[in-house]
């Protein structure tokens, strides 16, 4: 298993009110699976993948990233897993503006001191196999929204990442940039054998995964064949 959680609760106080984002959720990912998690928005999806990703910690219960309880870990070492083991690909793209496509995908590369000669290869070769090496020099506002997102999937995958977490990459898309993009991701998991956690709101979008899971109120529910 490359990733496994053990009654992962989250629980965020507004006012008077407690809200369990995530609910004692049990979930067990194996190497190179391609994986969703369906529900509605507010149905815990992004804090489950953000418990996952180790963007945010647990109220309580256990993440393990392949067999490691990172609970343990520092944050300095959970930002070293983040940067070298996982690849985020996000609803609304988070590029940076002010920099170009190659220079979006060479960031995370620069984080980790690989040398600008590297980055820039390494950069434009993930462009040119995400079907944008006629794109390397525009900013974000000059692409359009499937673009954009090809040149976060290429971000996510600087740094050979063995786990790509997606958050509703397709929910800003329209139904065909959105299938195109999902077929690069499957294509990735069975090409790469890199492990796909992936939410949507989209059934047609959950029907691809080798398993499916279905969340409300932040409580997870494993979806048979």
């Amino acid at each position: 298993m490359i990733v496994k959680t053990q009654d992962l609760t989250r629980i965020y106080q507004l006012g008077t009110s407690i809200i369990s984002a995530v609910n004692r959720v049990n979930l067990e990912i194996r190497d190179a699976s391609f994986v969703t998690i369906l529900g509605p928005s507010g149905s815990g999806k992004t804090t489950l993948l953000n418990l996952i990703g180790l963007i945010d910690q647990p109220t309580s219960g256990k993440v393990y990233f392949r067999n490691q309880d990172v609970s343990l870990l520092t944050d300095k070492e959970r930002r070293n897993i983040r940067l070298h083991s996982m690849g985020f690909v996000f609803q609304t793209f988070n590029l940076l503006p002010t920099l170009t496509t190659v220079e979006n995908v060479e960031l995370p590369l620069a984080l980790a001191k690989i040398s600008g000669q590297l980055q820039h290869k390494r950069a434009i070769e993930l462009l040119t196999a995400v079907d944008l090496s006629h794109r390397l020099h525009h900013r974000p506002r000059e692409l359009s929204m499937g673009e954009m997102q090809r040149v976060a999937i290429a971000r996510a995958l600087a740094n050979d990442p063995c786990l790509i977490l997606a958050d509703e990459p397709t929910g800003e898309l329209d139904t065909e940039t959105g299938s195109e993009i999902i077929k690069l991701l499957v294509d990735l998991c069975q090409g790469k054998k890199t492990t796909v956690l992936l939410t949507t709101h989209d059934k047609k979008v959950a029907e691809v995964a080798d398993e499916r899971y279905y969340i409300q109120d932040g409580k997870l529910e494993y979806e048979s064949s």
